[in-house]
């Protein structure tokens, strides 16, 4: 008998968001000793805003940073980024209470009964549900859950795998990307371009209504294709396969005492609303607000307090890895900041891009932000990368920061129905049993669509709203 062990081969394994993260310190770091260091005079609107003063540019002494300055970055980074990091943990542990007490499971078991024998209109139903979730209170990862029970349930009214885990992560996923008052993106990116929290909603929600109609006319077309021929579908051989559980046709319906939680919950978001357009909330008072709703939520649940606390500290492990993946952002900004560099680096794309029409401009920031997506797959991440030298840029190239906001959004919501890092993404298709080169195939037209309806929007927003 053989003692030599066959080794297998190792797959690919994409570094960790963190390990990519870090990498940019590094290299940014290196650049430090190559960029020239420069800055631009800066100035302050009348409604408290500071901007970059176009033509102010000029060099000044080089301050590259030291091997000892990359590790530091990490801390000062998070503890710069602290307010917008723990905002995140804090909406994250509140739902996670109002998970404890299965009320979106209610809600969405008592759909499924309702539409019982009319399986087309199940679609849109659900897809909305998720989008809504998605475009007010940035549902996410809350969404994964779910593909358990849409998957089965899809299959067992006669369409495939690919519609099920479609409602699920392109409903939500297209609701979190164009959302018109997600506090993990819109809040954040907002935040940090000095602009009032959720302004623009309106647009932003007319824009979010056709973003969402199209998709789900996508996933409803297919659908009814898969419906009408169920071997048309790309995991038809797969599917056959599957060991279908009965029981998920029976699943629980919503309880008085959910039904009240959920109105809890509608009320949350009413009053989020209200909030910021009424009072200039910000994300202390947000973060309070879902803090209170978790509570009264735990409460009506009848959770004990421990069930309540254990909740709270569960839904906030959830959102570790985003949250802190903000700081690591922050980090390349401190280098770039005590390096004296960013505003090179604002300089010289302003230089490259200052002789394109303006809403061309527009357009390069939503295709920069839809590229960097891939990178840093977290939407608050993201806007603290790169929101401070999109800010002061879209100044310079006279873009209203709005519509520099608006780019962020799109673009970094679109790619996370496709990028192969995106958590969200990869965890439903390892639960539905789908590959990522599948996935891809079904979904490339769509990301397409939704890209060119995106241009348009920042094309229409520039020229004649912002």
């Amino acid at each position: 008998m053989s003692t030599n062990k066959t080794q297998e081969k190792k797959k690919f394994e994409f570094p960790h968001g963190f390990v990519i993260l870090f990498s940019f310190i590094v290299l940014v770091a290196i650049l430090t000793y190559f960029i020239p260091a420069g800055e631009y005079e800066r100035t302050t609107t009348e409604d408290g805003r500071e901007v970059v003063v176009d033509g102010t540019y000029q060099t000044v002494e080089s301050n590259p940073a030291g091997f000892f300055d990359i590790f530091q970055s990490i801390h000062i980074g998070m503890v710069d980024a602290a307010g917008i990091i723990f905002f995140i943990f804090i909406v994250g542990g509140a739902f996670g209470i109002l998970r404890a007490t299965n009320t979106l499971e209610g809600a969405f078991g008592s759909l499924s009964k309702r539409l019982a024998g009319k399986e087309l209109l199940m679609i849109p139903a659900i897809m909305l549900f998720f989008a809504i979730a998605g475009g007010t209170f940035g549902m996410a990862e809350e969404a994964i859950p779910f593909v358990l029970i849409l998957v089965p349930l899809a299959i067992m009214m006669g369409f495939d795998s690919i519609t099920g885990t479609a409602i699920v992560i392109v409903g939500v996923y297209v609701g979190f990307g164009s959302a018109f008052m997600n506090p993990f993106t819109v809040g954040v990116a907002q935040g940090i371009a000095g602009l009032p929290t959720f302004s623009g909603m309106g647009v932003r929600f007319i824009f979010w209504f056709i973003f969402v109609a199209v998709s789900i006319i996508y996933v409803m077309m297919y659908a009814r294709k898969i419906k009408k021929d169920p071997t048309k579908s790309i995991m038809y051989k797969e599917d056959l396969q599957r060991k279908i559980d009965p029981e998920v046709m029976n699943q629980q319906s919503l309880t008085k005492r959910q039904a009240v939680i959920l109105g809890v919950l509608v009320l949350t978001i009413i009053g989020l609303a209200l909030g910021v357009i009424l009072q200039g909330w910000y994300i202390t008072e947000i973060a309070a607000l879902f803090l209170v709703m978790g509570v009264v939520v735990g409460i009506i649940g009848k959770l004990k307090v421990n069930q309540i606390a254990e909740a709270f500290v569960k839904g906030c492990e959830e959102l570790v890895t985003g949250a802190l993946i903000v700081g690591f952002a922050y980090a390349i900004l401190t280098i770039l900041q005590d390096s004296n560099t960013i505003d090179t680096i604002l300089y010289g794309v302003s230089s490259v891009v200052s002789g394109l029409p303006s809403s061309f401009s527009a357009i390069g920031m939503l295709l920069t932000q839809s590229m960097l997506n891939v990178i840093v797959p977290s939407g608050s991440g993201q806007a603290a990368l790169s929101m401070p030298i999109m800010v002061p840029l879209s100044d310079l190239l006279g873009v209203d920061r709005q519509t520099a906001v608006l780019a962020f959004q799109y673009g970094d919501g679109i790619t996370n129905m496709i990028a192969p890092t995106a958590a969200v993404l990869l965890a439903g298709l390892a639960i539905a049993k789908i590959s990522w080169i599948k996935w891809v195939k079904w979904i490339w037209p769509l990301i397409l669509i939704q890209h060119i309806i995106a241009i348009i929007y920042v094309t229409i927003a520039h020229l004649f709203i912002w």
